[in-house]
């Protein structure tokens, strides 16, 4: 008897330890906690965890883009939330990536990322020019948004460094720096709505200022070869904002690396697009992630097979 139970210990313990040898963790990531990427990552972590026996997500705070790219290059992350540009720099060893390619795959095609150019009413700021002499926050270092708005404000013909007392704040501190009057304006990139700014507009006392910038759109994809669109934040996305803010946008995607397998990059965005409806409760972008939206245009990124394979066969016209 005393054997019997010995043997279906052994027998027990060799099925769980075998079972728990091969479940893997993957981390991916995502951003600050005052943005979009970071629900939606956690989002994501959960559905994959729940589905996917082998698999343990977790979601990891970040500067942004820059840093889960710069993660995934040195093999700290799997998987990260990344605006295409920022992405397609990284895969050529470019601008914040230079000399340090990393070599990323396409795993699918998120939202468009918006960028927003805010002030409040009372700090003089009602146009891009009037950024000129003013303190102005363009973003968290390691954040896309930071990529970006140099290049919003390149096309607009300042100069980041000479015509601007420039800090580099998440969009929480930069929220609360421009209620507390330390800076003019900030400039952020993020889905629709982002609830740093909704606490922002919804400040008592406090009338949010979106600054149009629309036009600017043709410069900068003069110079960075086609990545960036015209978008519109319609009026009463965010308290108190009375009128439409023109801007512009830039698609997000999700990215690996080049040693993730093609088993487990399709049944990844075979789980994303089947709980979709998951991922919506969590924030309403993920409405975005649609079969629709998987196209080679949206990504600069060259697509993992397997990913590309499960899109292909849901009617993507890649």
């Amino acid at each position: 008897m005393r054997l019997k139970i010995a043997l279906t210990v052994a027998v027990t313990a060799l099925v769980f330890g075998s079972a728990y040898a091969q479940q893997r963790t993957i981390a991916i990531g995502t951003g600050g906690t005052g943005g979009v990427y970071y629900p939606l990552g956690g989002a994501i972590a959960n559905v994959l965890s729940k589905n996917m026996p082998s698999m343990q997500a977790t979601a990891q705070v970040t500067g942004g883009s820059v840093d889960n790219l710069k993660l995934i290059g040195s093999g700290q992350s799997e998987v990260g939330f990344s605006m295409a540009d920022a992405a397609v720099d990284a895969l050529k060893g470019e601008d914040k990536f230079k000399g340090n390619q990393v070599p990323l795959k396409t795993l699918m095609v998120l939202y468009p990322n918006i960028m927003h150019v805010v002030s409040i009413e009372g700090a003089g700021v009602e146009k891009m020019a009037d950024l000129k002499g003013r303190r102005v926050s363009t973003g968290a270092p390691g954040s896309a948004t930071e990529v970006m708005a140099f290049r919003v404000i390149e096309a607009a013909g300042l100069d980041k460094d000479a015509d601007m007392k420039r800090e580099r704040l998440s969009v929480a501190e930069s929220v609360n720096a421009l209620k507390d009057r330390k800076i003019d304006a900030f400039f952020w990139v993020g889905g629709l709505p982002t609830a740093g700014v909704t606490d922002l507009a919804a400040t008592p006392g406090v009338k949010i200022k979106m600054i149009d910038h629309s036009d600017l759109v043709g410069k900068m994809n003069a110079k960075y070869n086609n990545l960036y669109s015209t978008a519109v934040i319609k009026a009463g996305t965010y308290p108190g904002q009375d009128k439409d803010n023109q801007v512009s946008a830039v698609w997000n995607i999700l990215v690996t690396n080049d040693k993730m397998s093609d088993k487990d990059a399709y049944d990844i965005v075979k789980l994303i697009v089947d709980k979709k409806d998951d991922l919506v409760a969590v924030h309403k972008d993920a409405a975005s992630f649609s079969v629709e939206n998987q196209i080679r245009a949206n990504s600069p990124v060259p697509w993992q097979p397997g990913a590309e394979k499960f899109f292909k066969e849901r009617g993507a016209k890649m």
